[in-house]
């Protein structure tokens, strides 16, 4: 199966058995030929610049650097905006006090917490 530029889709263990075998026979510090960079960057595009790069020990900024010439790296947005649903929640409250005379229970809602401070000193106050 080939694409229309006629570059040939391999896997990522093809790609690692070809760095494999040429890392075997050359010679010195060669550096990697033009061929085995296409194959990376082909299997890049399917598997992610970061598993490739590490699977085919090549270095991560030299792959992403050859990714852009082929235009294999999406752009990013620059903005993303998200969106939630707008339930407005009432915050809720319940006091039980418990004493001689009985029980007394005060459910609050939508109190803020200034007013729950101000209902907590009176009721200490008179219990006192």
């Amino acid at each position: 199966m080939a694409r229309s530029n006629n570059v040939a889709i391999i896997s990522l263990e093809e790609a690692k058995a070809r760095f494999e075998e040429w890392r075997n026979d050359r010679r010195g510090k060669a550096r990697i030929p033009a061929e085995l960079w296409s194959a990376a960057v082909e299997v890049a595009r399917k598997e992610g610049i970061n598993r490739t790069a590490r699977e085919l020990h090549v270095a991560w900024d030299d792959l992403k650097r050859r990714m852009p010439a082929t235009g294999a790296v999406p752009q990013q947005p620059a903005f993303v905006e998200l969106v939630t649903s707008q339930v407005q929640s009432v915050p809720e409250c319940t006091l039980e006090v418990e004493g001689r005379r009985g029980k007394l229970r005060i459910q609050l809602k939508g109190a803020s917490v200034s007013d729950l401070a101000s209902l907590s000193r009176v009721l200490w106050e008179v219990a006192s």
